[in-house]
């Protein structure tokens, strides 16, 4: 048996996801608490990787003893949330546990995730949102959402994203089937959600910095199928700042 984690973070003070020599990640954070909880080395496989600097409302994780594979433990699985509360810190929070089989595995078994990126969009810093949001002193106007909104439909679909991948990603398979992408507003602050079977490496801020050169009319909606066929990384927009983009939904 091994144990599913749902968990929530604040992405600012870490280098990302995975396990690095540079830096505090998430995954040595939860190596380091179910060590102390279990009282034994845990293997610890996320759903995905993150940059540093991004959030996740939802990050998944397995938890299994590490060379047994099975957990060994008299917690309950649903009290295990406020077990392992008190060895995390306060910017990451497991909110449910549940019980998986050992052959599951939390990246190969996703049917998609759900990535929203948030965009404030005003002359003037929000302090409550630093570091939440990426501060974009201009504001967007209705217009420009329209023609954002516009673009990003045709981002949906099978298709190959090269373009939309950081140029020193070594993934040779670029192909990704993108589910929803849309752009909303809520008072200043724009959001860009979207879901897929799977996102390339900066996948997400590409697609985001690409949209806004579209408000800023350095792109039109109709360039982004010429854009993603030409799976040309330097037509396609900048790589928007991390800080505006959070892991959303996880869904199995």
């Amino acid at each position: 048996m091994k144990i599913l984690l749902h968990l929530s973070f604040l992405g600012t003070n870490y280098c990302g996801y995975q396990i690095q020599p540079n830096g505090v990640t998430i995954q040595q954070k939860l190596n380091e608490a179910t060590r102390s909880l279990f009282g034994y080395d845990c293997d610890i496989v996320g759903c995905s990787r993150t940059d540093s600097g991004v959030h996740a409302n939802e990050f998944c994780a397995t938890v299994a003893k590490k060379g047994m594979g099975a957990l060994e433990t008299t917690i309950p699985v649903e009290k295990i949330p406020l077990a392992i509360a008190q060895y995390l810190p306060e910017d990451i929070a497991v909110f449910r546990a549940e019980a998986v089989e050992d052959s599951f595995h939390p990246r190969y078994d996703v049917k998609y995730k759900e990535y929203v990126y948030r965009i404030w969009d005003h002359p003037e810093r929000n302090p409550f949102l630093c570091d939440r949001t990426w501060h974009y002193p201009k504001a967007l106007s209705d217009e420009a959402i329209t023609r954002m909104n516009e673009a990003a439909s045709h981002f949906r679909g099978t298709k190959d994203f090269a373009s939309y991948m950081a140029a020193d990603s070594k993934i040779t398979d670029s192909v990704r089937t993108v589910y929803e992408a849309e752009v909303t507003r809520q008072g200043n602050v724009v959001e860009f959600r979207v879901s897929a079977d799977g996102f390339l490496y900066h996948m997400v801020r590409i697609l985001v910095g690409t949209l806004i050169a579209v408000a800023e009319r350095k792109l039109s909606p109709e360039d982004i199928d010429g854009i993603t066929a030409s799976r040309d990384r330097g037509r396609s927009g900048i790589t928007a700042p991390a800080e505006g983009l959070f892991l959303n939904r996880v869904v199995y």
